[in-house]
């Protein structure tokens, strides 16, 4: 279990202090993987490298496994970093040393004999796919390869905290799913809590089962990863969520319920957005409503994913009937657990 409390972090920069976390209060369970996202600059970087002390915080401390990181000496902290590997954006590989001699290279430095090594590296290297390639240099393997040594050289020390930053923000899309179900697989084989940093929001509706947002070195959000996208409570979450589930509808979109909304008679009129999301996905909830309440449904737009192998969807529906049906049908999708957006209404 990871527990960040009270954490404060000033630099000192060439024109004054400059504040990158603010009070962060933090908890990650143990075995959970823990997103935390955020536009360049918010602090998340600065925020994942307290949980192993690279960056001490200038206040508040910082709990791994039930010890306070912070309390410790220097020869207290080297021990309890033996249980926290990180893997980084850059891969930080030796150019010079082998796959095998690289994901090695914390096992020699803590004084391992060779047979020893050989013991640990190996099984590493088929846990995540590398076998074939022990013997090749860092110049001779592709992007997401190299990321496979640095996860292997994470895990060499057996932690039980892997942090991740950035690692695959210099991948393409294919090579990016590849390693993040290599993190699931990890995470299920091992056990490992895992915290990852990053700013693409596909990243985490495909691996992270809670996260956090975070701006100006703060906190905003935080959640179930579902709860998040389907119910974002901040502007800067809905502005980080528009390249997956777009918070506004095109203007195509808008263009159509002008002319239909011109096209009305006396009923009413309501464009709504409806968030579904869970098990609400799975029910014929609009044929239900058009059959309770009496009411015309037109769908102009929408979009159905998985985050975390749930459904999650939306949809623009156009709904024309009597006022007094129209508000009860909007109760009764809110009481069904659909979030209800009312964009226009004629």
């Amino acid at each position: 279990m990871i527990e960040l409390r009270g954490i404060h972090q000033t630099y000192h920069g060439a024109s004054g202090p400059v504040q990158a976390l603010r009070g962060i209060d933090l908890r990650v369970p143990a075995g959970e993987i823990f997103g935390v996202i955020g536009r360049s600059g918010a602090g998340k970087s600065s925020l994942v490298r307290t949980i192993n002390l690279l960056n001490r915080p200038s206040a508040g401390s910082v709990w791994v496994n039930g010890i306070d990181l912070t309390a410790l000496d220097a020869p207290g902290l080297r021990a309890a970093r033996r249980d926290i590997g990180m893997i980084f954006q850059h891969f930080n590989l030796l150019s010079s040393r082998t796959v095998f001699d690289n994901v090695a290279l914390p096992l020699e430095l803590v004084g391992l004999r060779r047979a020893e090594i050989v013991a640990r590296v190996q099984p590493l290297l088929e846990l995540v796919g590398l076998t074939d390639l022990q013997n090749r240099y860092p110049a001779n393997i592709s992007g997401g390869q190299k990321q496979r040594v640095g996860i292997a050289r994470a895990l060499a020390s057996r932690p039980r905290v892997l942090l991740s930053d950035e690692a695959t923000s210099a991948l393409d899309p294919e090579t990016t799913r590849a390693i993040l179900a290599l993190l699931r697989e990890i995470r299920r084989e091992l056990g490992l809590t895992i915290v990852l940093i990053t700013h693409q929001m596909q990243v985490i509706k495909q691996v992270a089962d809670r996260v956090a947002v975070i701006d100006a070195g703060i906190i905003v959000e935080q959640g179930p990863t579902l709860d998040v996208f389907s119910q974002p409570a901040h502007e800067v979450t809905r502005s980080l969520l528009d390249d997956v589930v777009p918070q506004a509808l095109p203007a195509a979109v808008l263009e159509r319920v002008r002319r239909l909304l011109g096209k009305a008679g006396a009923s009413s009129s309501s464009l709504l957005r409806l968030v579904f999301a869970g098990e609400e996905s799975n029910q014929p909830l609009l044929s239900d409503v058009i059959r309770r309440f009496g009411l015309d449904l037109n769908i102009l737009h929408g979009q159905i994913d998985e985050v975390q192998g749930q459904p999650f969807g939306t949809l623009a529906v156009l709904a024309q009937g009597a006022q007094e049906q129209l508000v009860k049908a909007v109760a009764h999708l809110r009481t069904c657990g659909v979030l209800v957006q009312e964009v226009a209404h004629v």
